[in-house]
Parts: structure tokens; sequence; C-alpha cells
């Protein structure tokens, strides 16, 4: 079985590629950087690429025995979306970005893999949608790698996102319940709510409130103001 850990980096040499073995894998295989695999000559291979990977159509690879190795994007099921009106296509382009999806942009076209949710949403949104049998080799992304997300992944990111704010909010006011200066006198039995009433029993303590001129408290504990 050939191990397989190295990718070709630059530019290949054509000559280096018409001696290389064909390695056909469908989208969501290319996106393994851990995967068994049989090449299209029928021997075994087993792959061991650094995490993230996600093979383009025609990346060059290398066996640990020095066999060259070419990946090509298999036929699997596709959507092509198109429309007579490019603000349309850019509509529908902008709404699967937003969704992470990996999508493969060509002059007029926008390729994605079937999906039938997407499917519906770009229905709505007026552009036509077929189904096809197709190679799919979407963008690799602006930053590099390119995550592959399904069509709820945006829905399960936002949540937790939320979650991890809720988390440092709540992590961040219970420590400013807790937190007391060096000088600072803490009775336990004063808990800590530091929100206490200050509303007292005026059988304690009457009030005396002049409204003309501010309150006279009378306390009953020898204060004087």
């Amino acid at each position: 079985m050939l191990r397989i850990e190295k990718i070709m980096a630059g530019t290949v040499a054509t000559a280096l590629r018409k001696r290389a073995a064909l390695l056909t894998l469908p989208y969501e295989d290319r996106c393994r950087s851990r995967l068994a695999a049989t090449l299209d000559d029928g021997r075994e291979a087993a792959l061991f690429l650094p995490r993230g990977t996600i093979l383009r159509h025609g990346a060059m690879l290398v066996a640990t025995d020095g066999t060259l190795v070419q990946v090509a994007a298999a036929p699997q099921p596709v959507m092509r979306v198109a429309s007579s009106d490019p603000l349309l296509l850019l509509r529908a382009a902008y709404h699967l970005g937003n969704r992470h999806t990996p999508v493969q942009i060509e002059a007029d076209t926008l390729r994605l893999e079937y999906d039938p949710v997407l499917r519906d949403m770009l229905l709505r949104l007026g552009v036509q949608v077929t189904e096809a049998q197709e190679a799919f080799d979407p963008e690799a992304g602006a930053y590099g790698g390119g995550h592959r997300h399904g069509h709820d992944a945006t829905f399960e990111q936002d949540q937790a996102l939320a979650q991890e704010a809720y988390a440092h909010r709540h992590g961040h006011d219970h420590a400013h319940d807790h937190a007391h200066g060096p000088d600072c006198d803490h009775d336990p039995a004063h808990g800590h709510s530091h929100g206490h009433s200050h509303d007292h029993d005026h059988d304690d303590h009457p009030h005396d409130h002049d409204h003309a001129g501010g309150h006279d408290h009378a306390h009953g504990q020898g204060h004087k103001h």
C-alpha cells in the first residue's frame, strides 16, 4: 500500500504529470486529511496529509516510495446556477457565501454540491437551477484552507458564538459580584448581592420629612444629621 504524506508545491512539469498515477475522488473525500483510497490503476493508498488539507483538482502528491500521484475531481451530483440577469447571479453568490457554502465560480455559472434546501432558496431568488453529474472543484477561499460547511452551519456557528459571549459576560458579572477590594471588610453574612434594599422599618427609624428643606432623619441609633 502506498503511503502519501506530501503535496508538491508550485508548478509541476508536464512530463512529471504524465508519469503520475491518477487518484479520482469526489469533493467530500478531497476534504479529508486521513483517507484510505484506491488509485485509478487499482493500487491501494493511504493519505496522511496535514490537518485541514483540501485537495484541488490537479494537485500532485508524492508517496513515501517516490510514486507521483495526481488528484482528479470525480463526477458527482451538483447544481448549476445561472441567470440572464447578472445581478440575480450576484445575489445568489452572496447568499451562498453567507452560508459558507463551497462554490465553483465560472464566467456565467455557479456550481455547488446538490442540496435540496439550497435549491429551494436559489429558486426563490429567481435564478435557474439545473442538476448534473459533474466534477466539482470549488474556490479554495480567500484566506486559504476553505472550511466545508453545510447549509445549517451558519446557525450552528451563531449559536456557538452566542453561547461563548453569554459565558464570557456571565463570568465577568459573576467576578464583579465576588470581587472586593483589599480594604473591604467582607461580612460572610452579607451575601454576594450588592444591590440589597436600603428600605428601613419606620418603627425603628422614624423619619420627619420636611419637604421644604430636605429631610431631617431622627435615627434611633444616636446619629445626628
